[in-house]
């Protein structure tokens, strides 16, 4: 997954997507030490999906915070 699609999603496919990636992993994981899986770079590829998915998700709360913080000042002022 390319990051021009994951910053398309809306926060709540994020998490989704997020669950979604992170079962596939356990599973990949779990075949591959059981016996060995036919491409084992699936599990990095699939590893660092979830470190992207992951990343975004806290750049967006993040900015979320950023702005409410924001406002709490305006606010006072």
């Amino acid at each position: 997954m390319k990051n021009s699609e994951i910053v398309e999603l809306s926060t709540e496919d994020l998490v989704a997507r997020i669950a979604e990636e992170k079962a596939a992993l356990t599973k990949l994981k779990f075949a591959h030490a059981v016996s060995a899986i036919e491409n084992p770079n699936r599990i990095r590829y699939t590893r660092r999906t979830v470190a992207r998915l992951l990343t975004e998700l806290t750049k967006r709360k993040n900015v979320e915070k950023a702005a409410s913080e924001a406002n709490e000042t305006a606010a006072e002022a």
